[in-house]
């Protein structure tokens, strides 16, 4: 199934204040608009950087830039489509205090 990106100016913001991460999200757009997936692993099979979070909070954490960027997104397998919300966007030192924390199952600043 196709994948529907939500607050996708989230990521465009996120290039404007960072404009060296722009090559690095486009790459993952592409990638992105010819995905196929039908189960959370797929997400994986497309992403091999990414990793699924545990606690049944259906969100994955993408690798973005060489893992200089962390994209925490919750996904929705629903009859025809994926849904996929951004919930955060930030470095990777960022993801590592949200770790810290153990907020990333629940972050949800955008």
């Amino acid at each position: 199934m196709k994948v529907r990106l939500i607050k996708k100016q989230t990521i465009e913001d996120c290039i404007e204040k960072n404009a060296q991460s722009k090559t690095s999200f486009e790459v993952w757009f592409v990638i992105l608009k010819h995905a196929d997936w039908n189960v959370p692993l797929d997400i994986i099979k497309t992403f091999m950087a990414a990793d699924i979070l545990g606690d049944g909070s259906e969100r994955v954490v993408f690798n973005i830039g060489g893992n200089k960027y962390r994209m925490i997104c919750k996904y929705h397998f629903g009859a025809n489509k994926i849904h996929l919300f951004i919930k955060w966007i930030g470095t990777h030192a960022d993801y590592s205090k949200l770790c810290n924390n153990n907020k990333q199952y629940d972050i949800n600043t955008f």
